[in-house]
């Protein structure tokens, strides 16, 4: 098994970095979810009706664990958590942007 860390001194194309931080089907889109506001994961769950909330779960904490969300739970009853970017998630809004740009010209033609 590859550890993160050989994984990442091997690989040393930028952009291969970066699809293995983010990519796969859901984290961009979580990413453009959470872009602007702090979301509940009910909230995350209904934006995203596609993602079953197991794949939903492990992906978020994925994403917490390369430090791209912040996971912030309150001991309420019932119990609340809340998601929201980190800095470095917030540091890829300008990319985000210019994939719903993209999208919007070449694939919605909105």
């Amino acid at each position: 098994m590859v550890t993160k860390v050989k994984k990442k001194q091997a690989n040393l194309c930028p952009v291969s970095a970066m699809l293995e931080l983010i990519g796969g089907k859901w984290k961009p889109v979580i990413l453009y979810c959470l872009r602007n506001d702090t979301r509940r994961f009910g909230e995350i769950a209904a934006r995203i009706p596609a993602i079953s909330r197991k794949v939903l779960t492990d992906q978020l904490k994925e994403m917490e664990n390369d430090q791209l969300v912040i996971r912030k739970q309150y001991n309420e009853t019932p119990p609340r958590v809340e998601y929201s970017l980190s800095e470095r998630g917030k540091s890829m809004g300008p990319l985000l942007a210019e994939m719903e740009k993209w999208g919007n010209e070449h694939i919605l033609q909105v």
